[in-house]
């Protein structure tokens, strides 16, 4: 079993599974007793001015920015996330390619959290192509 653990959280990708590494993500976190938790509402590709790219490699980027800051203002990192929600606008290969690559580059030397990818058909704005909801902990 492949293991990975964290202050806050373990990671756990059971040999019985695939290994989801490739695709930017684990299959189980398991969260220690008594952890401090932190929920980011879903963030969009926009900026501090509200302004969105029509571009979707830009707007992941973006979203990873907004979670960034969401985390520091809570004393948290990217690393602390155990669970990722991600809601992709007409979903397809190439999105989830961009996407995962993103991923891969962030959490580079760490294990990826848990995620589920839901296609949908539209978001609160109108040109918003993607929105992360993240869940993460810390002692």
């Amino acid at each position: 079993m492949n293991k990975a653990n964290t202050q806050a959280f373990k990671i756990i990708n059971p040999d019985e599974l695939y290994d989801p590494r490739v695709n930017g993500y684990s299959h189980v976190s398991i969260v220690q007793p008594n952890m401090r938790t932190i929920h980011i509402a879903g963030q969009g590709g926009e900026n501090k001015n509200g302004e969105l790219s029509q571009d979707f490699d830009q707007q992941v980027q973006q979203v990873f920015y907004n979670i960034q800051h969401a985390l520091t203002s809570a004393q948290a990192q990217l690393q602390d996330i155990a669970v990722l929600r991600i809601l992709v606008v007409d979903h397809d290969a190439e999105k989830l390619q961009k996407l995962t690559h993103i991923m891969q580059h962030l959490w580079k030397n760490h294990v990826f959290p848990v995620c589920t990818l839901i296609p949908v058909p539209c978001l609160a704005l109108k040109d918003m192509q993607i929105e992360i909801e993240a869940t993460a902990y810390t002692a």
